[in-house]
């Protein structure tokens, strides 16, 4: 009787725990660690000495030996913030004047100093809990208050609660709990459960909507900050439309499958041009920010393809997103995967894609001479322009929901290649004089839409206005959005920003001038 007694306490208790601990994680759902509790690795400061772990905590401290004269910054490193939820716990010690924050949506500036919101700590109680403007507005709402800022930056304030109450609950000399939430133009500031700052930005001009995050240690007397559990969720943007490009890494030598410098120029022509989009970048290939892709609608990939595209190690990932109604684009040589289970997944997300021993990728001049009506070609006019442009794609059967966006006939001689991965093989051969679809647009059945576009081997192509306009106008489509009438508006790039953020270095034999005459001959037909 007794081991039967004992036997249901332990169910019981255990029973208790495991409910306690699965609301636990229930209530952090979504959020993810981006604080490893060991390194510093995806953290970096101008200045490092003042920087450690310790006792599982990021830990800024000065001394006597080794005083901080200006603020110093630990940035996170691994991407922006823009819509968001952050969790984590502090303790500050030193002197009353110890001071310290969470700069959120913010920006470094060459000389070090971070720029924008701030939740603020410190030990005296002046300004914990309270939203700053480092180097900019200054304070925004202090404890227990809450703002609203006008278009024209007046605030207006009223009360959310008694600050000194809300200073009792923050402890002194020990962890705390702070909970930042970032939504839209509105920041919202929690310790210990209490919401102590509420700020509603509509001064376009001077907020911001995404930046870095970073830890400050402040200039003063010593003192000593840790943080820990850090932890963070990234939420739905509520008025755009977020696409990620995911860029590979350096391939193929200086001005060609420029992945990085190609897709920071296309996010910079999507960001100017279209307000309801937040277009960013994360370089160099898959993200290491593991909330990246958590808030997107949009993910496109430029990158390498075949068994070293960056999708390979997260094709589940990827295919989840899908399912969710994602949109997912693939430029140039990103279009190709593995045949198998790689290569369901892209018919699944975008409906084509270039299979190995079917599809061909020779360099040509295409003329496109019919621009079919559909969205994604919106604005773009007839035109050719040299590439590497593949064809014979792979598409879903019949093509059933893939719309074909460029067409055009290749030349013979493309199809001439001996039999090779993507050389040429007897049915290519056998299509002399037949046109190839090289990029299209593809409704999922299950929802969401795909794009692929086939060119984007060389960089300066980029400078083409349609070539640029019907990739800008496919992005904006797969992320779920009405194109403009006349496609998305951008300037032509100049010669230094086609060169801006090359992997290379300039060899120094390209000819610039002759370029520019080119890019010139191209928009003015």
């Amino acid at each position: 009787m007794r081991t039967i007694y004992l036997k249901l306490v332990w169910v019981i208790l255990f029973g208790v725990l495991g409910f306690a601990m699965s609301s636990s994680i229930a209530g952090e759902a979504g959020f993810k660690p981006i604080f490893d509790g060991r390194t510093l690795d995806g953290w970096k400061a101008a200045e490092m000495s003042y920087w450690s772990v310790q006792d599982g905590a990021i830990t800024g401290r000065s001394t006597q030996q080794n005083p901080v004269k200006s603020n110093q910054f630990l940035v996170w490193q691994l991407g922006d913030v823009d819509d968001f939820e952050l969790k984590l716990k502090y303790r500050i010690s030193g002197t009353p004047a110890a001071n310290s924050g969470v700069q959120i949506r913010s920006r470094v500036e060459e000389a070090g100093p971070a720029v924008g919101y701030q939740a603020d700590i410190d030990l005296e109680g002046q300004y914990a809990g309270a939203l700053y403007d480092e180097r900019g507005r200054g304070m925004l709402a202090t404890r227990g208050q809450k703002t609203v800022i006008g278009s024209d930056g007046k605030m207006t304030n009223s009360p959310l609660g008694d600050a000194d109450a809300l200073m009792n609950i923050i402890k002194k000399d020990d962890w705390n709990d702070y909970h930042i939430i970032a939504r839209g133009n509105q920041i919202i500031l929690k310790v210990n459960g209490q919401v102590t700052a509420e700020v509603i930005d509509n001064d376009k001009a001077q907020r911001e909507m995404s930046g870095i995050l970073a830890l400050q240690l402040h200039a003063g007397p010593p003192m000593t900050i840790q943080f820990k559990d850090i932890q963070m969720k990234r939420t739905k943007l509520e008025d755009r439309k977020k696409i990620v490009l995911v860029a590979g890494p350096a391939s193929h030598g200086y001005g060609y499958h420029e992945h990085n410098a190609g897709c920071l120029l296309l996010a910079k022509c999507l960001n100017e041009a279209m307000p309801n989009i937040y277009a960013t970048v994360y370089q160099n290939g898959w993200p290491k920010d593991p909330t990246a892709l958590d808030n997107a609608d949009e993910v496109a990939i430029y990158c390498d393809g075949g068994d070293g595209h960056i999708v390979m190690g997260h094709l589940e990932e990827m295919d989840r997103l899908a399912k969710k109604g994602v949109g997912v684009a693939m430029l140039h040589y990103a279009v190709e995967v593995p045949k198998g289970k790689p290569g369901d997944y892209m018919l699944d997300w975008t409906g084509g894609y270039f299979e190995t021993f079917w599809s061909v990728n020779p360099t040509w001049d295409a003329e496109f001479t019919d621009i079919p009506k559909h969205p994604v070609t919106r604005g773009v006019k007839p035109f050719s322009i040299r590439d590497e442009w593949y064809y014979h794609m792979r598409f879903v059967e019949d093509m059933k929901n893939v719309t074909p966006v460029l067409t055009a006939i290749p030349p013979d001689s493309t199809r001439d290649r001996p039999d090779d991965a993507h050389g040429g093989n007897p049915t290519v051969r056998a299509g002399k004089g037949m046109p190839e679809h090289l990029a299209w647009a593809y409704e999922r059945p299950g929802g969401g839409r795909g794009f692929g576009f086939t060119g984007g081997h060389d960089q300066i192509n980029w400078a083409h206005n349609n070539f640029r306009k019907i990739v800008l106008n496919g992005l904006v489509w797969a992320a779920g959005l009405d194109v403009p009438t006349d496609g998305v508006p951008s300037k032509t790039p100049t010669i230094e920003q086609l060169r801006a953020n090359m992997d290379y270095p300039d060899p120094g034999s390209w000819n610039w001038d002759l370029i520019q005459e080119k890019i010139e001959q191209w928009n003015s037909r």
